[in-house]
């Protein structure tokens, strides 16, 4: 409501005092002594009392409520916001989705439900182009697509037509560092037997971390890797190592061996002899990586762009073009939502290791990518898409 309208229904409430009686009040009270307008002045204070008393409150309220009104909140009210994720069901990511949902949806103004749907299609592209080109822009469809997506245009992958760095990004649930695990019977136990020792792990085919992974330290460091592949995933590949096929799995995480082999770690039946990151894990503190045997910042660059995506390792997004202060309710929703204390009880019970990613950090880690020489570029993406030096197939 607008003051003029406001002021129009006071007016209709409560009765005029009349200019001249304003401005001479001696000419008003010789009317009232002469009986002119008599019934009209003695109603007036019964009227204005009952204003005072029962309508001004009321006007207060609707116009506090009115200047306080919320557009994001009256936008979302009764509206769906559709989930993209560029995984399956039943994986991680909607796992993840599921799980946050509720929780993201009570911190958003207006409380709009959140129905997550699966996109997958060629290693999670198919969702970003969708959300990049197709998707509502105003603020009704996010997405949540696999963390090395981003990165796809920048190593020159044909069917990747978007452009991360004009994405909306709200932020990640989680960051994650990829280990390298040997088998307790195995003679690898650290990374100076990585690199004197033949080392075999398990892969899952071309393209995938644990087959890139391998290939990448067997080029940069000179270790003695080599992918044994064909496993249909990484619970395979744990089996395949309790039953003496392959020696280890390089590319797991320390969340996915805990929710699968909660008693691998406590009884000692595998070892880390190194994680690929850029610095060490405060979660592995004891465990060497990677990056500190870089031999020079162009090899320490090369590891930065390679493990980026794992800083943000569940990114949500917004398309390009959600207004600016509905990308801003996202994200102040998304931290809300995150350090909820009933959404950090669900995370623990269903062990879906959290940690908080703010949008602007998701967008410098994808900018800081796109930045990278050249010849940083290119060497990360020979080591995408070469195979480990020596590679078999699994018995």
């Amino acid at each position: 409501m607008t003051a003029t309208t406001l002021s129009a229904v006071i007016a209709g409430l409560v009765p005029a005092i009349p200019l001249r009686d304003a401005l001479c009040p001696s000419k008003r009270d010789a009317r009232h002594k002469a009986g002119h307008d008599g019934g009209e002045i003695a109603a007036r204070p019964k009227l204005q009392k009952l204003w005072l008393v029962f309508v001004a409150p009321l006007l207060l309220t609707f116009a506090s409520g009115t200047a306080h009104a919320d557009p994001v909140a009256d936008f979302y009210r009764g509206k769906q916001i559709f989930w993209i994720l560029s995984t399956g069901e039943g994986g991680g990511y909607a796992a993840y989705a599921n799980a946050f949902a509720p929780y993201f949806s009570a911190h958003i103004p207006g409380k709009p439900k959140i129905v997550v749907q699966t996109m997958p299609g060629a290693g999670g592209i198919r969702a970003m182009i969708y959300l990049h080109s197709r998707a509502p822009k105003d603020g009704t469809t996010i997405g949540m697509v696999h963390s090395s997506v981003p990165f796809a245009p920048l190593y020159g992958l044909q069917e990747a037509k978007f452009d991360p760095r004009q994405m909306n990004w709200i932020g990640s649930l989680d960051a994650s560092t990829a280990i390298c695990l040997a088998w307790h019977a195995s003679p690898i136990k650290t990374w100076q037997d990585v690199l004197d020792k033949e080392f075999t792990v398990g892969g899952t085919g071309a393209g995938s971390h644990m087959e890139t992974l391998p290939a990448m330290l067997n080029k940069l460091f000179g270790t003695r890797m080599r992918v044994i592949s064909g496993y249909r995933g990484g619970n395979e590949i744990y089996l395949a190592m309790e039953r003496g096929e392959v020696e280890g799995r390089c590319g797991g995480l320390v969340a996915s061996v805990n929710s699968t082999r909660p008693d691998w770690f406590p009884q000692k039946k595998v070892t880390i002899p190194m994680q690929i990151a850029l610095e060490r894990s405060p979660q592995l503190s004891d465990v060497p990586a990677v990056g500190e045997f870089a031999k020079d910042e162009r090899t320490r660059q090369i590891v930065r762009l390679f493990t980026a995506p794992q800083e943000m390792d569940r990114p949500i997004l917004a398309p390009p073009g959600v207004p600016a202060e509905r990308v801003a309710i996202l994200r102040e929703a998304f931290h809300a939502a995150i350090n909820d204390p009933g959404f950090i009880a669900e995370a623990k019970k269903q062990r879906l290791d959290t940690h908080e990613i703010d949008g602007p950090r998701v967008a410098k880690i994808i900018e800081s990518g796109y930045a990278m020489p050249a010849d940083v570029v290119k060497a990360v993406h020979a080591a995408m898409n070469v195979g480990s030096s020596a590679k078999g197939s699994r018995p």
